[in-house]
């Protein structure tokens, strides 16, 4: 069974155009909704500095980006699905690609500015970074399942 596996993943096409290109605006998608949660919540403690832990503020953060990415497709699906199916459709999305995405993302907050804190010159950089960790899955999902959030 695992040559089975092996052998149908040598042979998986990673050089569709047209896949790279709808996987990039469901990425990019996926980017907009968890970077609103994501980078509220680090400027929220950053401002109030309420005294949490780095740790903490990240994990908060990490949530908040996956429920904003929710929320953002939902409401984006809205229209064509109506709220029931677009609320399911949006829950549906990858978990896989949404926490790689927020993880690399908080990672290289705290290893460039020493902790939960965010300015202007970070930010395309975290994007670039979350973009970049995320889309190869999403390319593969959709090429092999034809899975996708929009």
């Amino acid at each position: 069974y695992l040559f089975m596996s092996i052998a149908t993943n040598a042979n998986f096409d990673w050089k569709c155009l047209n896949t790279w290109k709808q996987s990039a605006k469901n990425t990019l998608w996926c980017l907009i909704g968890c970077s609103i949660g994501d980078f509220g919540t680090i400027i929220y403690f950053q401002v109030n500095n309420m005294g949490l832990s780095t740790l903490i503020i990240m994990i908060l953060a990490i949530i908040n980006g996956i429920l904003t990415s929710v929320a953002l497709e939902t409401i984006i699906l809205f229209n064509q699905m109506g709220f029931v199916k677009a609320f399911k459709t949006a829950m549906g999305m990858s978990i896989i690609s949404m926490l790689s995405m927020e993880i690399v993302m908080n990672i290289l907050d705290v290893i460039v500015m020493g902790g939960a804190y965010i300015n202007v010159y970070i930010i395309p950089f975290m994007l670039l970074a979350g973009f970049t960790s995320a889309w190869p899955y999403n390319y593969w999902r959709l090429k092999k399942y034809k899975l996708s959030c929009h």
